[in-house]
C-alpha cells in the first residue's frame, strides 16, 4: 500500500528545493509513495494587513509566473512534471536566472519536455492562477501552513528544513522522506527541533 502525503512548494526557497529533490529521487528510485504537490505562494505570505493579495495585484504578476508554469505542467502534462519541477529549482538556485521573465521560465519548459506555448496558453486562460490561489488558501485554512515545504500527512502539518541534496542517492532520498514522515505522522508531541549551528 502507497503513502500518501501533501508537499507545499514555491520555487524562490532553497528548502523546498532540497525537499522536491529528495522525493522526486527517491520517487525515481520506486519509492511507493502518492505524492501530491501544493503551490503556495511565500509573497502572499508575507503580505500586510491592508495590502492587495498578490494574486489581484498587478505589480505582483511576474513573480508568479514560474509557479503558473509548473501548476500548469502538474495539472496538464504531468509526465513532464518531475522534470519541470527540477529545472525551474535549478534555474533559479543553481543557475540564478531570474525565473519572474517569461523567456526564461519558457527556456526551461523546452529543455525539459514541455511545450512552451501550449503551457502559456494555459496560463493566459488563467486556470493555473485560479488553481495557485485556491490551493494556497485552502493550505493555510485547513492546515494553518506559513511556509515551505510544509508536509501535510495524517492530518498533520509540518515546516521541514531538509539542509541537504540528494544527489543521484535514491536511497538517501527515500530514507530522508521516509523519516521526516514518521516524525509528522508518529510523533505530533515533538512540535520544535532545530539545531542551533549549521556544521560547514
Amino acid at each position: 500500500m502507497s503513502t500518501s502525503f501533501a508537499v507545499t512548494w514555491d520555487y524562490r526557497c532553497p528548502f523546498a528545493r532540497n525537499a522536491s529533490e529528495h522525493i522526486l529521487t527517491a520517487l525515481e528510485a520506486g519509492a511507493d509513495w502518492d505524492v501530491t504537490w501544493v503551490p503556495f505562494s511565500l509573497n502572499q505570505a508575507h503580505v500586510e494587513e491592508g495590502e492587495a493579495d498578490v494574486w489581484d495585484d498587478p505589480s505582483k504578476e511576474a513573480g508568479l509566473l514560474a509557479m503558473q508554469a509548473g501548476i500548469a505542467v502538474r495539472d496538464r502534462w504531468p509526465e513532464a512534471f518531475p522534470t519541470v519541477q527540477r529545472a525551474l529549482f535549478a534555474a533559479r538556485h543553481d543557475e540564478g536566472r531570474d525565473i519572474r521573465e517569461e523567456d526564461v521560465v519558457r527556456e526551461v519548459l523546452e529543455a525539459n519536455g514541455a511545450d512552451a506555448d501550449q503551457v502559456f496558453k494555459e496560463i493566459a486562460g488563467g486556470q493555473p492562477l485560479k488553481a495557485f490561489r485556491a490551493e494556497h488558501e485552502q493550505a493555510v485554512a485547513d492546515n494553518h501552513v506559513f511556509g515551505v515545504p510544509t508536509f501535510i500527512a495524517g492530518g498533520q502539518a509540518v515546516f521541514v528544513r531538509v539542509m541537504d541534496r540528494p544527489g543521484t542517492d535514491g536511497e538517501r532520498a527515500r530514507t530522508t522522506i521516509e523519516r521526516i514522515l514518521d516524525l509528522v505522522t508518529g510523533w505530533p508531541e515533538l512540535n520544535e527541533f532545530k539545531h542551533t549551528s549549521i556544521p560547514r
